[in-house]
């Protein structure tokens, strides 16, 4: 039986909140007319999709947070225990990896089969890459 790894689940949550927080920064005031325009969205379109309710899509997201937070985690106890690396830069170490192997490559559907533009793709991804640093960094100094 292997031992259990030692999560913070404290630490887990407040990167759920943390995610939730820079993503509402990201698409609000500091890119959100950018991504708007990206997205060929109108305040009309945003208004509708307001009134339709978001509530259900900000719980999902955040339970996507969540999840991502708690993946990111093990990453941190992984590369803390194998690479002797501690604290908060083991962290953001382990949410930058984390991005260029699996969001960075992943979303690259989005440019090559959906059409978008690589505008959006890089402030999508700089959105994740934050996110995953800022988590990466939270988890590791709470470790």
């Amino acid at each position: 039986m292997s031992p259990a790894i030692p999560i913070n689940y404290l630490a887990v949550l407040v990167c759920g909140i943390v995610s939730m927080v820079v993503g509402s920064l990201w698409y609000g005031p500091l890119f959100g007319k950018m991504w708007m325009s990206l997205m060929g969205m109108t305040p009309e379109k945003m208004e509708a999709s307001k009134k339709k309710g978001m509530t259900q899509s900000y719980i999902l997201m955040f339970i996507g947070s969540l999840v991502m937070a708690y993946v990111l985690a093990h990453s941190v106890v992984f590369g803390s225990s194998y690479l002797h690396m501690t604290g908060a830069w083991a962290g953001v170490m382990a949410g930058f990896w984390s991005w260029l192997g699996f969001i960075a490559p992943v979303t690259l559907g989005s440019v090559l089969w959906e059409n978008k533009s690589w505008n959006l793709w890089i402030l999508n991804n700089g959105h994740y890459l934050v996110s995953l640093l800022v988590m990466g960094a939270i988890l590791g100094a709470w470790m």
